[in-house]
């Protein structure tokens, strides 16, 4: 299934209010946020695996470290997600996801169809302004899959 917010029954205000507000603390204070893939690799459930515990482990610790603030990535096609090119103690399939694919027709199925929920979504949020100059939703909408 798709859900858009984790929780979204119990949220109080539309999404993109929330969106804002994390925005504005970020910017703030300089907050760097990551997106730590902890589920599935390889294939959906029942073909691929969950990522090992100590992968997710290194891989927070060079966030810690600060490493990754110094590391080469590389941009992933439909999301445009930068992932970084290694991580000590990682292999590099984990790190970016169609290398952990033995099946890439199904990869590149899984990548579209993902896409196309995401872009559904969205759409949601295309009439709802906020900011001042409405510049905050034209971010959120331009942060969404490209294909």
């Amino acid at each position: 299934t798709f859900s858009a917010c984790f929780g979204a029954a119990f949220i109080m205000l539309h999404p993109t209010k929330y969106a804002a507000m994390l925005a504005e603390k970020m910017q703030k204070f300089g907050a760097t946020g990551w997106l730590v893939n902890t589920g599935w690799s390889g294939g959906r459930y029942g073909v691929g695996s969950r990522i090992k515990l100590q992968y997710t482990r290194k891989i927070i610790d060079a966030i810690h470290s600060g490493a990754l603030l110094n590391a080469n990535y590389q941009k992933t096609e439909i999301f445009g997600l930068e992932i970084p090119a290694e991580i000590e103690g990682v292999p590099s399939e984990i790190l970016d996801p169609v290398n952990a694919w033995a099946d890439k027709v199904a990869y590149k199925e899984s990548l579209l169809h993902l896409g196309g929920l995401f872009r559904n979504n969205f759409e949601v949020f295309a009439d709802y302004k906020i900011g001042e100059d409405n510049k905050l939703t034209e971010e959120i909408l331009a942060a969404g899959p490209v294909f």
